[in-house]
């Protein structure tokens, strides 16, 4: 659940994103530049949020004004291992170190759903979080490091938990829309875990952006899961995917080797927080995501 410090939608002063570079970020520069949001791109190359010099380097850029996305992370397709995990937990450390002595106006922490518990149905902000990989535990654990600073600093933070995210230009290659639209180009073949039963909520990269820019404009902490409440199964993606593509595409089924699990959320918290947001389309968004690539692609 979240609560509002701004009624009046206020643009903040300046908003500096950390993990500029990567899918969220790339998008949300443009979209808070659309608003009218001053909006500061960091990057790794800019500052390496894993190495301890970053503390002093934040302290060099952030003002007490300014709003800031902590965006940066290692994403499971960069690795699931214990390295990845400590790499993640460095970065969400050496933010904090510097929120601890440089409190800013507002921090925004895009953290995942993997945090929650398996089996959790309905999924609500206040489900059981209790991680099932390395990955879930290190934005949990992130989460919390965030917290304590910001509530000793009086900062006001919002935590999102984004359900999978899709959209052109991603370079995770997730297992769902994304991945099954580069094997349909490039296979002429996709593949599914079993018959692609599994039901799962994807939420399309514009809608992640336009959320956080609401949070932006409202000032607002607490909690929110960002998905759509719409659960569709793998092999409906697949062959809409599969639809949209030019040419004959093959879906074809793997042995299963894990049991089938679904996942639903439910969105009331999203709804009473932006009660006039309308969320894409699963046939919007794919048919956006590949009409975006195909440009892109020339």
């Amino acid at each position: 659940m979240i609560q509002h410090q701004s009624s009046t939608p206020t643009l903040p002063a300046r908003v500096m994103v950390l993990g500029a570079s990567g899918f969220i970020g790339q998008y949300l520069i443009r979209h808070l530049s659309e608003l009218g949001m001053q909006a500061v791109p960091l990057a790794s190359r800019e500052i390496d949020l894993g190495q301890p010099e970053s503390v002093a380097k934040l302290r060099e850029v952030v003002r007490a004004e300014d709003s800031v996305v902590f965006a940066s992370a290692l994403t499971p397709d960069r690795g699931r291992d214990r390295r990845a995990m400590l790499k993640n937990l460095a970065m969400g450390d050496h933010v904090s170190q510097f929120l601890e002595n440089n409190p800013c106006s507002h921090l925004i922490y895009i953290s995942s759903d993997a945090v929650y518990r398996d089996g959790e149905h309905p999924i609500r902000e206040i489900s059981c979080c209790q991680p099932s990989s390395l990955y879930g535990f290190s934005h949990l654990v992130r989460e919390e490091m965030l917290r304590e600073v910001t509530k000793r600093a009086g900062t006001p933070l919002v935590v999102l938990r984004p359900c999978a995210i899709y959209g052109a230009a991603d370079t995770h290659n997730s297992y769902g829309p994304n991945r099954f639209r580069r094997m349909a180009l490039e296979q002429r073949k996709i593949t599914l875990f079993g018959q692609g039963e599994e039901k799962r909520d994807h939420i399309y990269i514009a809608d992640v952006v336009r959320l956080i820019g609401l949070c932006l404009l409202h000032k607002s902490t607490g909690t929110l899961n960002l998905a759509t409440g719409q659960s569709v199964s793998f092999m409906e993606v697949a062959q809409k995917v599969a639809a949209l593509t030019e040419g004959q595409v093959e879906i074809e089924g793997l042995p299963r080797s894990s049991p089938i699990t679904h996942l639903h959320f439910d969105v009331t918290a999203t709804l009473k927080a932006f009660p006039e947001f309308n969320f894409t389309s699963l046939d919007e968004g794919l048919t956006a995501m590949v009409e975006k690539a195909s440009m892109a692609n020339g």
